[in-house]
């Protein structure tokens, strides 16, 4: 049997099919457009399902990872900010299942990306962890006893809104010195430009490039921004005592290089017992992540069923 998934982002919806080993075939993209509204995107992801389900007899079900907040057990969107106009309250695996007769789970991306990573990934065979995406913001799931914990109203996991600097830089939330303000690959980007006074467009690969070749001022702002990231992660480990942290993203192309210097900032700044056994990981699952745990908590919500 295989699955259809989906990965609504605020640029791309990602889509393909799925097997039952977590292999990933005929995967494609689109443009997401979410300016133009809930129902555009509503009427476009109804169109990659019928075009696939004409392409295959053995679908068991659709699997959606999306941006925002989401209530899993009902596949409601709670909360999506003004980048997705009208996607707040849309109940979409209602519609999705009302539509085609399939079974579908939604779930918010992170929380895919978690069990993405959990099922093929970083994370295979490991029960507790957390998992934390660095690119716009910062978000992060937890999973413990192999289950997403997601807290009393389905939205447990906001890392990217911990408090790194009291009265620090002003946050999309509304609150100041949260940590996707110092710690996101658009922290990372935002304050290279501000050093080289804009003179030239950056994103996190160039930024590394040219740090890991002691090239100023990018080596000091990486290693600014690094010790922010830690900083963050040392409040986390404090927390939660995990026995592995796994880093998602753009930036997770790092790999070793970018886990050895965070690992060097919290050897000075997190107590020795609790870096016993912690194991960073960069994420494995890459463009996947999200449409291969959307198919793993619908293959766990079907087992239940």
């Amino acid at each position: 049997m295989k699955y259809l998934a989906l990965d609504i982002g605020g640029t791309k919806i990602k889509y393909g099919i799925v097997d039952e080993l977590g292999n990933v075939e005929n995967s494609n993209s689109t443009d997401t457009e979410a300016y133009k509204g809930a129902d555009y995107i509503i009427q476009k992801i109804k169109k990659i399902i019928e075009n696939l389900i004409k392409e295959y007899d053995n679908i068991k079900g659709i699997g959606i990872s999306t941006a925002g907040q989401v209530n899993s057990e009902e596949g409601e969107i709670i909360f999506a900010t003004e980048t997705f106009p009208g996607w707040t309250g849309v109940k979409l695996r209602r519609i999705i299942e009302e539509t085609f007769n399939y079974p579908c789970y939604v779930n918010n991306d992170v929380n895919c990306a978690a069990l993405g990573e959990m099922w093929v990934g970083a994370a295979k065979n490991q029960r507790n962890f957390l998992c934390l995406t660095l690119g716009t913001g910062i978000g992060g799931a937890i999973v413990i006893n192999g289950n997403l914990f997601t807290g009393n109203n389905y939205i447990a996991g906001e890392f990217g809104h911990i408090t790194l600097y009291e009265n620090g830089e002003k946050c999309s939330c509304g609150h100041r010195g949260c940590y996707e303000q110092y710690a996101s690959t658009l922290a990372l980007v935002r304050r290279s430009e501000k050093e080289i006074n804009y003179k030239e467009k950056l994103n996190g690969k160039i930024i590394f490039d040219r740090a890991n070749e002691n090239i100023e001022p990018y080596k000091t702002v990486v290693d600014n921004w690094c010790e922010d990231v830690s900083l963050g992660l040392k409040n986390l480990i404090h927390i939660f005592n995990p026995p592995l942290i796994v880093i998602g993203g753009g930036v997770c192309e790092q790999g070793d290089n970018l886990i050895y210097k965070i690992e060097n900032k919290l050897k000075t700044m997190v107590m020795p017992s609790f870096l016993k056994d912690l194991k960073i990981s960069t994420a494995k699952c890459t463009n996947f992540a999200g449409m291969l745990g959307a198919v793993y908590g619908l293959k766990e919500k079907l087992n239940e069923d």
